[in-house]
């Protein structure tokens, strides 16, 4: 194989190693299992504040990380090595799982926790070696390719979990409880046997060279992100993005978290919302590249404001749905510009970036992702509290009560509208001539 294709290839299938983890551990079985194998002693509202607090733990330590964790491995030339680092941990983790008796919910978190940082750290090196393999003419489709893969490879071993736990003596398994415990194994396994092709395929990026000790890596990076602050401030461009990129994909981060939820209150079962899961994966899966392809044809920055006005389009659908073929059509509009809007975001990205420094910037890029996932269930919250609260009459009847509340609901999901305008409006701004001269200038220093 090519040199340069072996070198893709091998950044591109570690999204079909590690995406398996967020569709059957994160978006999948954990939450459901949480609550009825570790945690299924204490009442739902205690079990869902544990898993909450989890992934606040979670997403908060990954927010402070990514910045600190790419400027370390700039400075040491070590950016593969902490990707393959942080996967194991990721894999262990997963394993784990497997492991953990029932009852034993401090554990389950722990491991939880540990795992999300394992994935998400990874990822920040993950993205910053695109450059690496990828040249301005090509970034768009092979940013693409990853997401693409991601999607097939999270929804084939998503589908054969689904088969498990519906048909255990097929597996040789005893029951449900038991096939979920082997697909959290099975997640560790893929995700571990397909990143040893991203070890022997994927080069490490060489930067100036710089002593190899582990405490020289620590200073450096440290030192490095005080200056990323200060470089900032000359990189208007990048900044715009980043705060444009942060409000829009805060929208698209939250109808995704939202979803299920969401579909719950319709009255859909456990049932619908994996099917609308798997959905999502596997239209998504071709969909992304036809997206890495119009990135390339018609250009990202356009790709990407048709990707928020297909979101607005989604939102707006939303809170008009009644029926269950209704959460299915959504889910088929979400996979087709998901995947896409996640890739050329990130490729988009990489024109403004100087050259030498792709993982300190892609850690803040990273931090602003995790970071995003808070604000917009925080809106939705608030503004459904408050239009409940105005539309509610005084002693209303029981099914005033549940009219309200239904209504109520559609105006908070109607609230993220506001992200994706304000995105929409920031982005109009992002200059990208100016922003890769502003990047060359920097490069040059």
């Amino acid at each position: 194989m090519e040199a340069n294709k072996k070198a893709i290839w091998g950044w591109a299938i570690y999204d079909w190693a590690n995406s398996v983890y967020v569709t059957t551990v994160v978006a999948g079985f954990f939450p459901v299992f949480f609550k009825e194998f570790w945690s299924a002693d204490a009442n739902v509202n205690v079990s869902t504040a544990q898993l909450g607090f989890a992934n606040s733990i979670a997403s908060l330590l990954v927010a402070i990380m990514a910045p600190v964790l790419g400027a370390i491995a700039d400075k040491g030339s070590a950016r593969k090595k902490f990707l393959i680092f942080f996967a194991y941990l990721g894999v262990l983790m997963a394993a784990g799982l497997f492991l953990i008796q029932e009852g034993r919910w401090g554990m389950a978190i722990f491991v939880y926790v540990m795992g999300i940082i394992g994935f998400s750290g990874a990822n920040v090196f993950y993205d910053s070696l695109l450059p690496s393999v990828a040249g301005e003419d090509n970034i768009d489709r092979i940013s693409s390719l990853g997401f693409s893969l991601g999607y097939l490879g999270g929804g084939i071993l998503l589908l054969i979990n689904v088969m498990m736990v519906k048909f255990p003596p097929a597996f040789g398994l005893l029951d449900a409880g038991e096939a979920v415990r082997y697909s959290f194994l099975t997640v560790a396994v893929w995700w571990g046997l397909f990143t040893v092709i991203t070890i022997f395929w994927l080069p490490e990026a060489k930067v100036s060279a710089h002593s190899k000790t582990a405490g020289n890596y620590v200073v450096a990076g440290f030192k490095q992100l005080a200056n990323t602050f200060k470089k900032i401030r000359h990189l208007k461009m990048v900044f715009l993005f980043l705060l444009a990129y942060w409000l829009y994909i805060d929208g698209v981060d939250t109808i995704i978290r939202m979803a299920v939820d969401y579909g719950l209150s319709l009255g859909f079962d456990s049932n619908d919302l994996i099917a609308a899961l798997l959905i999502v994966q596997f239209v998504g899966f071709p969909a992304a590249l036809v997206y890495g392809v119009l990135g390339e044809r018609w250009g990202a920055r356009k790709s990407i404001y048709l990707a928020i006005g297909i979101y607005m389009l989604i939102t707006i659908g939303g809170t008009m749905m009644t029926q269950k073929y209704h959460f299915y059509i959504l889910a088929v509009a979400i996979a087709l510009v998901q995947g896409g809007i996640q890739a050329l975001s990130r490729s988009y990205y990489s024109r403004f970036i100087p050259k030498g420094q792709a993982a300190e910037y892609y850690g803040f890029y990273n931090m602003l992702g995790k970071f995003a996932v808070i604000f917009g269930p925080i809106l939705m919250g608030v503004v459904g509290l408050i239009a409940r609260r105005i539309l509610m009459p005084p002693s209303p009847t029981p099914e005033q009560v549940t009219a309200v509340g239904q209504l109520a609901a559609r105006w908070s999901i109607a609230s993220i509208l506001i992200l994706f305008l304000l995105g929409a409006i920031l982005f109009y701004f992002v200059d990208e001539e100016k922003g890769k001269k502003q990047a060359a200038l920097l490069s040059a220093e």
